[in-house]
């Protein structure tokens, strides 16, 4: 202690000038670097690192494998409730690549998507549609392939190779619609096509999936192509104007697979009821999925303050508010747009 206090009583002004001054230094390249890297992939690459590297060794309670992409029917909530939660959400405006992110494309000359955003929908699609059983059936390998392709037009020419080698071929229907379709008419065309062909692999997978792990896993693929295309069916069918549609093909594809809650189907169907001013069962979905020990969204946040604020905006006034101060439902509305705000500020005005 002495040799310390010696030391630091002997330190000159310069010394804490020049400290300053190449710490400073050293901040400003680090800042400059992520700034790059941000903008290149959009993400920070001191929080990748950290999250992917240091997390793991401190021992986070989150450093868990991802899990699989489906649940089989003999497993528990809880282990549903323990995924990990994913910061930056694939394709968090459920928008298809080619009808509509492409015609942001075209309009504006610019990129609708980050690389990032591609290697996160490029994971999803992998996991989602490819298993270790691709190898028995010719297309599948062809898909398998053409999920890891970067170049649209690759992926595309993989999906029509597929369909040569098997006409009925569901995942090659997907890529299609997501990515060559340029309409959503067009897409649903293909989601139709994929739906048909898909029914039927379930249905082969079903009655042989307890034959072995990899008949297993065959099933859990195979239902996963099977539930994802008719909710890209019912989102068709919204933004087509069939909105009664789009809520009963929503509700029942959430009754017979309860699990998948993954692929947020339950906030498709919150769309789709607002646009019908179904309050009521707006309410009735956030009761079942706005829970506090479960990963939020956006989705569900600011439909949750939208509610609350409407139950009490009409009847409103400011002046009344300063004289006798907020009642319950109004304080509830408030602390309901802050939390929104605080998870996710980005969401336009």
């Amino acid at each position: 202690l002495l040799t310390v206090t010696v030391f630091l009583s002997t330190l000159t002004p310069k010394f804490y000038f020049a400290l300053t001054v190449t710490s400073s230094f050293i901040s400003g390249l680090i800042f400059v670097f992520e700034w790059w890297h941000f903008r290149k992939y959009g993400t920070s690459f001191i929080e990748q690192v950290s999250v992917s590297h240091l997390r793991p060794l401190i021992g986070g309670a989150e450093n868990s494998p991802p899990a699989p992409a489906a649940f089989s029917a003999g497993e528990s909530e809880a282990s549903r409730q323990n995924m990990p939660e994913c910061k930056v959400w694939r394709n968090p405006l459920n928008l298809f690549r080619g009808a509509e992110y492409s015609r942001y494309m075209w309009v504006t000359g610019k990129e609708p998507l980050t690389y990032y955003d591609m290697n996160l929908s490029a994971q999803d699609h992998q996991n989602f549609f490819t298993c270790d059983t691709d190898a028995l059936r010719p297309s599948d390998t062809v898909m398998q392939k053409a999920w890891r392709e970067r170049n649209p037009q690759a992926r595309i020419k993989a999906a029509y190779q597929a369909l040569e080698l098997n006409n009925d071929c569901a995942t090659a229907y997907v890529l299609l619609a997501e990515e060559e379709a340029t309409t959503i008419v067009d897409a649903e065309k293909y989601f139709k096509q994929a739906l048909k062909a898909g029914e039927m692999i379930y249905r082969k997978s079903q009655n042989c999936h307890s034959q072995s792990p990899q008949h297993e896993a065959q099933l859990r693929r195979d239902t996963n192509v099977l539930v994802y295309v008719k909710r890209r069916l019912a989102m068709c069918a919204r933004k087509l104007g069939r909105i009664r549609e789009a809520v009963k093909m929503m509700r029942d594809l959430m009754k017979e697979f309860p699990l998948l809650s993954m692929l947020n189907i339950h906030e498709n169907l919150l769309e789709a009821l607002l646009e019908l001013q179904a309050y009521a069962d707006v309410q009735a979905v956030l009761a079942k999925y706005d829970d506090i020990s479960l990963p939020k969204s956006a989705a569900i946040c600011y439909t949750a303050a939208l509610l609350k604020a409407r139950a009490v905006s009409e009847r409103f006034s400011p002046e009344t508010a300063s004289k006798r101060g907020l009642s319950t439902a109004e304080i509830n509305a408030v602390e309901a747009i802050h939390r929104a705000v605080e998870f996710n500020p980005h969401v336009p005005k």
